[in-house]
């Protein structure tokens, strides 16, 4: 056990290590959420009332369309620094692979949320600083990372995979950010945990199937 989470901390390490030397995926993710957000603030009449109403689909409708840029990077670094075939003759699983590169994505998607969530609070006018936010945004990273690391994997071969993933990652996590811009609501609105229960839990069901049936079929990805 300690072995594994070993190997799995150290895939993720390898691109927290990369990205703290060049910081694409951070600042690319972080940097389109922003202007996303920045550009709602001016086009829409922000008042409390339409903030409450359209500010949580603001946010996450961001943060998603922000992450599949980061997505990109996932295997993308390792066909451009030819180290992928390095890393599938490895003798460890294929899903310490998957899992190892969904921890890393899952790390750039929570410092990206770090950044953005009080840039929205602020532009926005509206309370999110509760522990319930929390929980919505770690559910939320990790079916992010989980679906998106799959896709990624699909994608990394196609020459218009900057196309590609969007098209193949967006619908499939459209259930997610259905849980993530209802609960969010529910939270600007003053709602308690029992009125996002139902939500949140949709949400981590989510979590879950992905994490299993990706880490299945993650082995025979890469070959093809």
């Amino acid at each position: 056990m300690t072995d594994t989470i070993l190997v799995i901390w150290a895939i993720a390490r390898k691109d927290l290590v990369l990205e703290i030397r060049n910081k694409d995926v951070v600042v690319a993710i972080t940097g389109f959420a922003l202007l996303v957000l920045a550009i709602f603030t001016f086009a829409v009449d922000l008042s409390q009332m339409n903030a409450k109403l359209i500010g949580p689909g603001v946010l996450w409708a961001a943060i998603a369309f922000a992450g599949v840029t980061g997505l990109n990077r996932a295997f993308a670094s390792e066909i451009e620094s030819s180290t992928l075939e390095a890393l599938l003759i490895a003798p460890i699983s294929r899903d310490l692979i998957y899992l190892g590169k969904s921890l890393g994505n899952f790390l750039f998607i929570t410092t990206a949320q770090i950044i953005v969530i009080p840039t929205f609070a602020v532009l926005f006018n509206l309370i999110v600083f509760r522990w319930e936010m929390v929980a919505i945004c770690m559910v939320t990273a990790i079916g992010f990372s989980a679906v998106g690391t799959l896709f990624a994997a699909m994608s990394v071969r196609i020459r218009a995979r900057e196309v590609m993933l969007p098209l193949l990652f967006l619908p499939v996590v459209t259930p997610l950010l259905m849980a993530a811009v209802e609960s969010t609501s529910y939270l600007v609105n003053g709602g308690t945990w029992g009125e996002m229960a139902s939500w949140l839990q949709l949400a981590i069901a989510f979590d879950v199937l992905f994490i299993v049936i990706s880490a299945l079929i993650f082995q025979n990805i890469l070959e093809d």
